[in-house]
């Protein structure tokens, strides 16, 4: 079973753009979260967000940031994801997009990250967030699937250098990631292990 407060971050190689709206300033806009779509998560499993994950997220205060940097300042935040906040969320069929309205005239860090989505040098987004359901398939077998059912909250959206999960990188760029990546794998084996020796005892109790 999932652990609640454990944070775990998810990134995707998924379009995100810049653009200029001359009345309010640059924007840039992006899918941070994917619905049905398989990762692989160090190489131990595949993990498919399901659609419908997202019902009862709490995106209460979301914060926009740049490869997970939290000692940075954010560069857009969403307050009850109202109009007058920097970055708009939107849930739908898909997943989660957002837009935010970035500072690059007061903000250097904005200025860099809006030219470097224009130059398509950063080009995928990733998220942090909390579990709050999971079922896990084939878990007999050298690589099982965790599909995660309910996401309890997000935290933060994060353009990303590196967006894609290959089990090198992520060794290299996030080992704590890759602990709790493995620890989810246990605990649903034993999970499973305990349900069966249940069952077991179950049956010769009914013998």
């Amino acid at each position: 079973m999932a652990k609640a407060n454990d944070k775990v971050s998810r990134s995707y190689e998924f379009e995100i753009r810049a653009e200029n709206d001359e009345q309010h300033g640059d924007f840039i806009s992006g899918r941070a979260i994917v619905y049905d779509t398989p990762t692989d998560i160090g190489g131990y499993f595949r993990e498919i967000i399901d659609r419908g994950a997202l019902d009862k997220t709490d995106l209460k205060d979301v914060r926009l940031l740049v490869n997970h940097n939290i000692s940075m300042i954010p560069l857009a935040r969403s307050r009850n994801n109202n109009a007058n906040s920097q970055m708009q969320l939107s849930v739908d069929d898909q997943g989660m997009a957002i837009r935010a309205n970035l500072d690059t005239e007061n903000n250097d860090d904005s200025r860099k990250l809006y030219s470097a989505i224009r130059r398509g040098d950063i080009s995928g987004m990733s998220f942090m967030f909390t579990v709050n359901g999971d079922k896990w398939e084939d878990l007999d077998s050298d690589y099982p699937t965790r599909h995660i059912t309910s996401i309890g909250k997000v935290f933060e959206v994060s353009a990303v250098t590196f967006p894609a999960y290959e089990s090198t990188s992520l060794q290299a760029r996030d080992a704590e990631a890759l602990e709790s990546a493995k620890a989810a794998l246990e605990s649903a084996k034993r999970d499973e292990l305990d349900a069966a020796r249940q069952a077991l005892l179950e049956r010769i109790k009914a013998l």
